[in-house]
């Protein structure tokens, strides 16, 4: 009978690579976001419900946005899923009372990055 082996966790340096990577992305979809006309009103933003790597305005809309960042384009089909989704969601009905007002629409979005592809801005990926 096998049994499946526990994951081996990271490297201190692996982590400290893939959290670097993380906040590269971060800045290459807030810049590609302030190309498209949003304000950028935050990052990083963390709740006890789960974190929003950034929070964006266009005219009246909110957007809570997860940026994910991957080696190659190939993995981006796999970067999101319904749970990661929850989260952002989640944090992001915390936030609502402090970034939006009456009258101010809300939604998630993702922006997916990988070297040598435009980032893909995936609008109102939360439908909860």
């Amino acid at each position: 009978m096998r049994t499946a082996s526990p994951r081996q966790p990271r490297s201190r340096q692996s982590r400290l690579a893939a959290e670097e990577a993380g906040r590269r992305g971060e800045r290459l979809a807030g810049w590609w976001l302030r190309l498209k006309g949003w304000r950028i009103l935050d990052r990083r933003v963390r709740t006890p419900a789960g974190e929003v790597d950034l929070v964006a305005r266009r005219g009246n809309l909110v957007a809570f946005v997860e940026v994910k960042t991957r080696a190659t384009a190939a993995e981006l089909d796999f970067a999101i899923d319904h749970g990661r989704l929850a989260r952002v969601a989640a944090a992001a009905e915390v936030l609502m009372p402090v970034y939006a007002g009456p009258g101010d629409d809300i939604r998630v979005d993702v922006v997916l990055l990988a070297p040598g592809t435009r980032p893909r801005h995936i609008e109102n990926a939360w439908i909860g």
